[in-house]
């Protein structure tokens, strides 16, 4: 009866989420951000690819309008007026202004590329109710709001291991923050293995369901830091089900 209860309201939020005309508003309205600039310079030169080793193709010049697309490290890809789309370095982008006329923060541009990602994936560690907990995940984001997440976690205790493998769901209500705070729901399966050696004990498999809160805190280029906190419920065979908490942190990448 428990599991049929939890089925029904992990599906009635979903569909809540998923269907809600608010999230769906913001869809509609939020825009990839693509910054335009104004070269100051005599000229940028744009080459094939991000790196000096790849050949200038195409020169912009001083007054002419470029549109940003995409960072990798320290080489952007813009296009032109023209529709000549090329990478820049750094260096040269910052001797470039904004439409306003003043001096652009890179750094917000790449945080804006933070805000509009689609994958991202990372490891962390923690505690799990008193173990040690290592888990890696993998997380794709259908709009800057919402991310599906799955995610395998090892326990590491002092009478047992057991691992643990979950489907998430992810909201962002502000997702262009350089800390942004997240809630999350899901539901998976955790195995726990007794260390005993003198009784053959029984493994234990069971269907696990969570809720949490956590911070994805932009730091540079692609790299970010996650802090996250659940509550895990374990809806055993028994009558009593057991309430677990866990902490942990680590870095991810995304893309």
């Amino acid at each position: 009866m428990i599991r049929k209860i939890h089925n029904l309201l992990f599906g009635l939020i979903a569909f809540c989420v998923l269907g809600s005309p608010a999230f769906a508003g913001m869809l509609d309205v939020f825009k990839p951000y693509h910054p335009e600039v104004l070269i100051s310079d005599p000229y940028i030169e744009m080459r094939t690819g991000p790196g000096r080793g790849y050949p200038i193709f195409y020169v912009a010049g001083q007054g002419d309008q470029v549109r940003v697309l995409k960072q990798r490290t320290d080489w952007f890809k813009v296009s032109t007026d023209r529709g000549k789309e090329g990478w820049v370095h750094l260096d040269q982008m910052r001797h470039t202004l904004n439409l306003d006329g003043r001096p652009i923060d890179f750094g917000e541009i790449g945080l804006g590329e933070f805000s509009n990602r689609h994958w991202e994936m990372g490891v962390n560690g923690g505690d799990f109710g008193g173990a040690r907990s290592i888990s890696g995940y993998l997380g794709y984001a259908i709009n800057p709001y919402i991310t599906f997440q799955l995610e395998a976690t090892q326990i590491l205790g002092s009478f047992s291991d057991g691992f643990m493998g979950t489907g998430n769901i992810l909201m962002h209500p502000f997702p262009k923050w350089r800390v942004s705070p997240y809630f999350t729901i899901g539901s998976g399966i955790i195995e726990i293995k007794p260390h005993t050696t003198i009784v053959q004990a029984v493994d234990r498999k069971d269907e696990i369901v969570h809720a949490g809160v956590g911070a994805d805190i932009y730091l540079s280029d692609r790299f970010l830091l996650r802090m996250e906190y659940k509550r895990h419920t374990v809806l055993t065979s028994r009558d009593d089900n057991e309430e677990i908490n866990q902490w942990k942190a680590g870095f991810s990448v995304f893309f």
